[in-house]
């Protein structure tokens, strides 16, 4: 049940920071921010909803590190599924305490910010809604349609470059001052290409053999024509 904390709980960071932010903080750019965060919030946990099964189903992700650690599986279970992510959710959201503050007002990188947010935020559902679709109608199998034909992992892709147009906000600040606000992109991108698609990968290798002929052909995270083997 702890997947949809990582979606449910940045639109109450960011609107707690808002509130507490100093009464000449750009309003505008505090509406734009909360809207896309929200934005890409609520569709995260929907997708989530649409895929879940109920109290009995547990993620394989869960149930492999259970087999795996035994008799430390609660200990496991705390720090690896429960601390780690809420850890990694609050560094994610460390620019929005010095966006929320700005009180300049729109500039360049403001815009080029929200672009990549929301480009981000359209990717992700292209993903997700071509693969329902593809099960949809298969059942089962390797989806190599689409999106899926650039990118091994394009939802994963969509969410690194989500955070990533967060930072870019906090250019439009004195990055100087703000460098720290970074530790939250670097360590989404370290989670999602040396821990996510690793896992996958791995876990779809161990499903279908033929995964491998992907995993040699297509690109892992950035959509990239694929190569022939």
């Amino acid at each position: 049940m702890y997947d949809p904390y990582w979606s449910v709980i940045p639109p109450f960071i960011a609107l707690y920071w808002i509130l507490n932010a100093p009464d000449d903080a750009n309003p505008l750019r505090q509406f734009i921010v909360l809207a896309l965060v929200t934005l890409w919030g609520m569709r995260l946990t929907l997708n989530w909803v649409r895929g879940w099964r109920g109290l009995k189903h547990e993620d394989w992700r869960y149930e492999d590190i259970a087999e795996k650690t035994g008799k430390f599986y609660w200990l496991s279970s705390f720090f690896g599924i429960h601390l780690f992510p809420t850890i990694l959710v609050y560094l994610g959201c460390l620019p929005l305490y010095v966006i929320l503050q700005n009180t300049a007002p729109l500039g360049m990188f403001d815009v080029l910010a929200m672009l990549i947010t929301f480009s981000a935020i359209l990717i992700e559902t292209l993903a997700d809604e071509q693969l329902k679709s593809f099960k949809r109608k298969n059942g089962k199998g390797l989806m190599r349609t689409g999106i899926w034909a650039y990118s091994r992992h394009p939802n994963y892709f969509g969410e690194i470059t989500f955070w990533v147009g967060l930072f870019v906000f906090v250019l439009q600040t004195n990055i100087q001052e703000n460098w720290w606000s970074s530790i939250g992109i670097i360590s989404m991108i370290i989670l999602f290409v040396f821990i996510s698609v690793p896992m996958m990968d791995k876990h779809h290798l161990h499903k279908r053999p033929e995964y491998e002929h992907y995993l040699k052909e297509v690109s892992a995270l950035v959509p990239l024509p694929p190569k022939r083997s």
